[in-house]
């Protein structure tokens, strides 16, 4: 196999999202066929035709699965310099260059300043908005991270590259597993970019803007954003896209698949959330290396297949 400059990866969890995954893994075959998709998944069985696929088995380790995708990080960084991190319900449109570079660090499709971020969410405040700040600056005490520091950067995480950095990669993906431990013990699950900020800004991790030319992909949330704002077109290739996905996301519209699925959201709620975190705080407590610490996975064997 030809040594491609970077691979993918990326963390797939449920029904909606594995099947969402597989059409990435297409899309990468036919468009970037040097690079490999490294996903960490507990359903790895389910790629297993995808021979551009290394699904890798992972049992959550956090309450919701938002802060796994740094485990695949750190399997991709085993065998290249530069991953890109995406995630599963993103599509790529058009070949990619395989000799697309990336300075060390992260760099970011959308990056802007945090404080600015905060700022902008809290304009119209509630108090989930305001108790997950609350949450945010706890985890900034707990890493001597001042808040109003204008280098700390918000990182849209659907899609940004990670490369390595003599090493800082690592301290950040420490730091990283650290913060997304405790944010989970305070109750914040989601929102993997707070930790991803504080640790790199610790770490003495760079974060940058990259427009990552020559990447050409569809995510719904960003091309409906552009075109309401006259920057981009519903074109049939995207009004296909669009339609595809709804598909897969809301199901049948009958009522027996809608019943299924509100009671699936209320045993989330009220059952599997509260025992994840219950989980997570006593683990936490008794052996708290067995929630953030990365293993090794046979990746060369992979490649050599």
């Amino acid at each position: 196999m030809t040594k491609n400059a970077y691979h993918f990866c990326t963390a797939v969890y449920g029904t909606q999202y594995l099947k969402l995954a597989r059409f990435l893994a297409e899309d990468l075959s036919k468009f970037s066929p040097n690079s490999k998709l490294i996903i960490v998944t507990n359903q790895p069985s389910f790629f297993e035709d995808q021979s551009n696929v290394i699904a890798i088995m992972h049992r959550c380790r956090g309450v919701e699965p938002h802060h796994e995708r740094r485990f695949a990080i750190n399997y991709g960084l085993s065998i290249s310099d530069s991953v890109i991190v995406i995630d599963s319900d993103v599509r790529i449109l058009s070949p990619l260059p395989p000799d697309l570079k990336f300075n060390p660090g992260i760099a970011a499709k959308s990056c802007c300043s945090l404080q600015k971020h905060m700022q902008e969410r809290l304009k119209k405040p509630s108090k989930q908005k305001l108790r997950k700040q609350q949450i945010v600056h706890q985890m900034a005490e707990k890493v001597d991270v001042d808040m109003n520091s204008p280098d700390l950067k918000f990182i849209n995480e659907f899609l940004f590259a990670v490369t390595k950095d003599q090493g800082r990669e690592q301290d950040f993906l420490n730091l990283w597993g650290e913060l997304a431990i405790y944010a989970d013990t305070l109750g914040m699950h989601r929102h993997p970019t707070y930790a991803m900020a504080l640790a790199a800004h610790k770490t003495g991790f760079p974060v940058y803007r990259d427009e990552m030319p020559g990447l050409n992909f569809f995510d719904d949330r960003v091309i409906k954003w552009n075109i309401e704002r006259g920057k981009a077109e519903l074109t049939p290739q995207i009004e296909a896209l669009f339609k595809q996905q709804a598909e897969i996301e809301d199901g049948q519209r009958s009522l027996l698949p809608r019943i299924k699925r509100k009671l699936r959201k209320i045993l989330l709620k009220r059952i599997v959330i509260p025992y994840n975190r219950a989980r997570v705080q006593l683990t936490q407590a008794i052996s708290p290396s067995s929630l953030t610490a990365y293993s090794k996975a046979d990746i060369e064997r992979f490649l050599r297949s």
